[in-house]
């Protein structure tokens, strides 16, 4: 996982957003390899091992392969110029690689991966049950199935996009409560976070 991520990661649990201390055990690097990352508030530890962060709760990984490819994912994320993170979830992770020559610059995060996608230096790999991502940080995501089918995960991904940047699901459109769409055809979808009025 790259050092630099702990920025912006989140404790997952259900109390004020807060940041969490990195006590790190082994680097590569800026990788950290193994450790542990604590919450303040709670006090929840979560273990960080081959570079995984694991905060509980994380679906069993499904090595189901996207109908996106790599030069379509990135179209629809809208992504231009080097910075920031794009995060991957589900079995859209697997074009990580392909992703990484279109938009070099831009740091990935595969959430909940299939099992064949492991953490290395271009990629940091995070498993949960909900996304452990501070709120407004990510430059997009993309959600592959069954993750953008699931209300849950749709919200999870609108709060941690920054205001105007897109979210994508490879799914049914979501309610219109949770996602403005800007566009959807074949089971892909391309929203941004709801204006508030």
């Amino acid at each position: 996982m790259f050092i630099e991520l702990t920025d912006h990661l989140r404790c997952p649990a259900d109390h004020d957003e807060s940041f969490l201390v990195l006590l790190p055990d082994g680097m590569e690097g800026r990788s950290v390899r193994t450790g542990h990352l604590g919450c303040p508030v709670c006090g929840r530890t979560f273990e960080l091992k081959d570079g995984v962060l694991d905060t509980g709760g994380a679906p069993a990984p499904s090595d189901d392969k996207s109908a996106l490819d790599g030069d379509g994912l990135t179209t629809l994320a809208g992504l231009h110029g080097p910075g920031g993170y794009l995060a991957l979830v589900g079995p859209v992770a697997s074009l990580w690689s392909d992703v990484a020559e279109l938009i070099p610059g831009v740091a990935l995060v595969a959430v909940n991966p299939p099992s064949t996608v492991a953490d290395n230096a271009e990629l940091s790999v995070l498993r949960g049950g909900r996304l452990p991502i501070k709120s407004g940080s990510m430059r997009g995501v993309v959600l592959g199935r069954p993750f953008a089918d699931d209300p849950c995960w749709v919200s999870e991904a609108v709060r941690v996009v920054l205001p105007g940047l897109r979210v994508v699901g490879e799914g049914k459109d979501p309610a219109p409560d949770l996602v403005e769409l800007l566009a959807s055809a074949e089971n892909v979808w391309v929203g941004v976070k709801k204006r508030e009025r």
